[in-house]
């Protein structure tokens, strides 16, 4: 790979045809005397670091150019198409604009009224900020093979003269844009369109049937919209490499019945209202079907036997699906059938030793884990949460080495935690959450230091735009098809999918998210004894959840080395000491609570992330004082003895004596008012106290007249 600034010195090169940078480093702008390249005919200086603005200049001298491809740097301003007016031999045009680079857009429409004199066979204008209207010279346009101007802000009635005046149209990409209404084909629809993409548009109504006619389709996206009614049956009976109807409000029956997928080999309904079984399916050829997704739906009944001859995914996530897994040997590597109705005991018949990635959280299965997961050594993620399995965890969960994610929680599980989990060291996510799990913590999860590198987070479809057109009898297009062939225009893909309680909340982590995020959670069980001090080394860790155990001992001071962690719960145990000045150095910290502890002492200062956390954090532990509680500490010393330091004359208390003499008074009232009301109500001990006190009174008076008279008769002599 090439990189610094371009020389001048190929400005020199006169009769210089092809120019080919793309894929380097290059950066800085391009020279000026680029434009005394007349000659030139394939200018392509894409996936580079280029900056500054395109000069006028620059393109309109080169009036030889047949291939333009610009893609990929950091050009910024406004390059306006119109300076390709008069090159008459221009076949192909690319600007694919970054997502990062906003300071960089392609005016199409100015000046007003311009007419080019070129007839384009491949254009690409991918994301680069057109707005409203599809650009005017477009009508101009007769022999268009390839069309891109996804990522746009395009609006109005999809454009189908596009269509009716380029019949050679192979490649359609208008996705990600504003385009609305009902999606109106030509009447007379070119049978050459291979690729067709309208996703995440406003379209909406039906689907039109006519393009179940179009024979040589491969990729028909028209997720997320706002299409409603059946799916047309033609489309279902086509060869497509990808039918893609996700995010969309279509109902019916689609899969009920005897009915046929013909070749498809990825059928993506996820996310709209289809309902009723899933019937027999009469495939062509199992070998080439590859994935079926139809989560997000109202799919009723059981699963039938030929879902485990699908080759890469099953996705049924969040349906009405019942009954039990069937048996057999599948080559699946992605199975999910979370959020259904499935019961019984996980068959132990079914082998899913190919499986990467297992989905079987929040159903109604009961029993122990089969012993046939020990066979799933390639397993990713391991999801079969919010059920009702029992037993202890299998100490062979922890010869799962390649184990990313393990999701146990909200069963019925009794037991110690194995101390076999240490060995999932590649693991970032553990939620052993709401069992009955007792024991110990074991000090070795400290190995549970995450993935060194990223694995597949979810089955990748991969369609390039090269596998959908034949490149005909045009030279100059080679250098466009290998182009679009080496990066795929769009990547189709299963993205795996859990939820992780993080932050008081239970979130849903999608994709390369889940091993970006590390998290520990053994909340609500039975776990007893000190919170081990190695869990301190966990420093990549974001969550730590070990609230409503039976924890005791004191908070780890090397906690405070958890650099990346961001919520710390250990409340509802039995903790005591204090809290650790030291955790004032999580910076990241957004979610701290020890609540309902014993925990006693002085806080923390309030500062950095500490200075957000609110008196809910500490509740439950009246021995803790200090801001943000109404509890204050001390101003001196908190110890129970004096200080005996040399020197130190002050007082190791504080007495407030108005307060002092307060409650005293109030206390001998309270006294003499109690013992009065006695003597009201006994008779009997009222004449007693009034004879003891009438005996006192005169023994009183006699005392002091004996000492009176003894005295006076004492100094008369």
């Amino acid at each position: 790979m090439l990189n610094g600034s371009l020389p001048n010195g190929l400005c020199e090169l006169k009769n210089l045809h092809t120019l080919d940078l793309s894929h380097n480093n290059f950066h800085g702008s391009l020279p000026e005397c680029f434009n005394s390249l007349s000659f030139l005919k394939l200018f392509d200086i894409s996936s580079n670091q280029f900056t500054g603005m395109l000069q006028p200049s620059l393109i309109a001298n080169l009036t030889s150019l047949e291939y333009v491809d610009f893609s990929h740097n950091k050009f910024e301003g406004s390059f306006s198409f119109s300076l390709f007016s008069n090159h008459t031999k221009l076949e192909v045009v690319a600007f694919i604009n970054d997502n990062d680079n906003f300071m960089f857009k392609v005016e199409t429409e100015h000046p007003a009224g311009w007419t080019p004199m070129f007839q384009l066979k491949v254009l690409v204008l991918s994301n680069c900020n057109l707005k409203v209207i599809v650009p005017s010279f477009l009508l101009c346009q007769k022999k268009l093979e390839i069309l891109d101007m996804s990522y746009n802000s395009l609006e109005g009635r999809f454009p189908k003269w596009l269509i009716e005046n380029n019949t050679n149209l192979q490649v359609i990409h208008l996705g990600t844009n504003y385009f609305s209404g009902s999606l109106s084909m030509p009447y007379r629809i070119v049978p050459y369109i291979s690729y067709l993409n309208l996703s995440r548009n406003l379209f909406d109504g039906a689907i039109p049937p006519s393009l179940g006619l179009l024979n040589s389709m491969h990729v028909l996206d028209l997720s997320h919209n706002k299409f409603s009614g059946e799916v047309p049956k033609g489309l279902l009976t086509n060869g497509f490499s990808l039918l893609k109807l996700s995010n969309n409000s279509l109902h019916g029956e689609i899969l009920s019945g005897n009915f046929s997928l013909g070749l498809i080999e990825n059928l993506l309904l996820d996310s709209n209202c289809f309902t009723g079984n899933i019937g027999n399916e009469t495939i062509t050829s199992w070998d080439d079907f590859l994935v079926l997704d139809i989560s997000n739906n109202f799919f009723t009944g059981s699963i039938p036997d030929w879902i485990s001859n699908i080759g890469g995914a099953f996705v049924a996530r969040n349906n009405r699906l019942g009954g039990q897994l069937p048996c057999g040997t599948t080559s699946l590597s992605f199975l999910d059938i979370s959020q259904n109705y499935f019961s019984g005991t996980i068959s132990s018949c079914l082998n899913i030793q190919s499986l990467e990635h297992l989905h079987l959280a929040s159903n109604q299965f009961h029993g122990s884990i089969p012993n046939s997961f020990r066979n799933m050594t390639n397993v990713l993620t391991l999801s079969i949460g919010d059920n009702s399995l029992s037993g202890s965890i299998p100490k062979f969960v922890g010869e799962l080495v390649n184990l990313r994610v393990l999701l146990l929680e909200k069963n019925e599980f009794t037991g110690p935690i194995p101390k076999e989990l240490c060995q999932l060291t590649n693991v970032s996510l553990i939620d052993l959450s709401s069992n009955s799990l007792s024991g110990s913590i074991p000090a070795c999860l400290q190995n549970i230091t995450g993935p060194s590198h990223l694995a597949y987070d979810h089955i990748f479809i991969p369609l390039s735009l090269a596998h959908f057109y034949s490149i005909g009898e045009y030279d100059i297009l080679n250098k466009a098809y290998s182009s679009i062939e080496q990066s795929d225009i769009e990547i189709y893909d299963i993205q795996d999918e859990v939820q992780f309680t993080t932050k008081r909340m239970s979130r849903p982590y999608k994709g390369i998210v889940l091993y970006l995020i590390s998290g520990l959670d053994l909340s609500y069980n039975k776990l007893s004894g000190d919170i081990p001090q190695e869990l301190g080394l966990l420093s990549k860790i974001h969550v730590l959840n070990l609230s409503h155990n039976q924890l005791t001992g004191s908070i780890p001071v090397n906690f405070s080395n958890l650099a990346s962690i961001e919520s710390l719960d250990l409340s509802f145990n039995n903790l005591t000491g204090e809290v650790p000045s030291e955790f004032t150095k999580l910076n990241s910290l957004a979610v701290f609570n020890v609540s309902f502890n014993n925990l006693s002492g002085r806080l923390p200062e309030m500062k950095g992330q500490f200075g957000t956390f609110g008196k809910e954090s500490y509740e439950g532990n009246p021995l803790l004082c200090g801001p943000p509680l109404d509890n204050k500490c001390l101003e001196e010393s908190q110890g129970t003895h004096p200080s005996h330091e040399e020197g130190n004359d002050e007082k190791w208390y504080e007495m407030d004596m108005v307060f002092f003499f307060g409650s005293f008074g109030s206390t001998w009232f309270v006294f003499m008012l109690g013992f009065a009301e006695v003597l009201y109500i006994n008779p009997h001990w009222r004449i007693l106290w009034s004879n003891m006190i009438e005996g006192y009174m005169y023994t009183c008076y006699y005392f002091l007249y004996d000492s009176a008279r003894n005295v006076y008769i004492l100094f008369r002599k």
